[in-house]
Order: C-alpha cells, then sequence, then structure tokens
C-alpha cells in the first residue's frame, strides 16, 4: 500500500477557527460534513450544478464540492449555520420561511447562502438581479417565486446581515 500525503490546513468556519488534517482529493464540502460535522451545505451532483453546497468562502460565494480543502487552506469560511440559528434565524432565513420559501429544505441551505451574497454585493436587487444571483441553484420543490419574494423582502427592508 502506497503512502498518501497527508496536509494540515487552517480553516475558520462561522467564526470559529480549526486546524485539520486532509488528503488532497478531500474537498471543501467532504472536510465540512464529514470532519467538521457541518451538515448545512448538501452533496447533491458534486460538479457544481445545483448550488446545494453553496457557501461563503472569503465572502464569496462558492460550491464546496468544486473545492479542494488542501486550496481553502487560511480561508474564512461562512455556512447556512454561521447565519443563524433555530432560535436566532437571520433576516433572510426569516424571509424565506415567512415566504413559505422552503418546503423539503434539501435546496434551501445554498439558496440563502447565495441570496446572502446577492444581497451583500447587491443591497437594492431588482427581480432580475435575483433570478440571475440564484440561477445556479436549483429547487425542485417551491418554483421560485417565493424565493425571490423572500429575498426582495429582505433587500427592500434593509435587513441585511452581513457575515
Amino acid at each position: 500500500m502506497e503512502n498518501q500525503a497527508i496536509y494540515s490546513i487552517s480553516l475558520i468556519v462561522n467564526q470559529k477557527p480549526y486546524s485539520i488534517k486532509v488528503l488532497p482529493e478531500h474537498t471543501l464540502l467532504d472536510v465540512l460534513r464529514d470532519q467538521l460535522d457541518i451538515t448545512g451545505p448538501k452533496e447533491c451532483c458534486g460538479v457544481g450544478e445545483c448550488g446545494a453546497c453553496t457557501i461563503l468562502m472569503n465572502g464569496k460565494a462558492v460550491n464546496a464540492c468544486l473545492i479542494l480543502a488542501v486550496e481553502a487552506d487560511g480561508s474564512n469560511l461562512v455556512t447556512i449555520e454561521g447565519l443563524g440559528g433555530k432560535d436566532n434565524l437571520s433576516p433572510l432565513q426569516q424571509a424565506f420561511v415567512d415566504a413559505g420559501a422552503v418546503q423539503c429544505g434539501f435546496c434551501t441551505p445554498g439558496m440563502i447562502m447565495a441570496a446572502q451574497y446577492l444581497i451583500n454585493t447587491n443591497p437594492n436587487p431588482t427581480e432580475e438581479d435575483v433570478r440571475l444571483g440564484l440561477e445556479g441553484n436549483l429547487c425542485r420543490c417551491t418554483g421560485y417565486s417565493r424565493i425571490i419574494q423572500a429575498v426582495l423582502s429582505v433587500a427592500q427592508n434593509k435587513e441585511h446581515n452581513v457575515p
């Protein structure tokens, strides 16, 4: 059996520092879910087409399934867990609940993270901006009208939770 390289990396995830060991083929999604037990980002397509694993990496929305963990060394990450918890939802999370934009919930964490990035970078989006900002996130349950309504309601109320 061949010896495989093991790399030590450091991450800040939801404002908490981590130093972990990873194999070269581990994706950021693997590390978040399997090593750090952060399960908000979901494994779905594994090729960056669905957006279920969307997180913020150094302030930018990324698909965690497409990034090798070693590439994220030194990064600051925010997952859905970093926006708010069940007893303290972020404005965007609450807007999704209020608008009925959540059904099965599988796509919701990635959808909210993509929407958060949109609001962080464009605090006054139009409906078209929201549609474009969420185009990399697929939802098979809700359609998109309630999701768009939720994002626009947060932007219009200026309730921005910028992580």
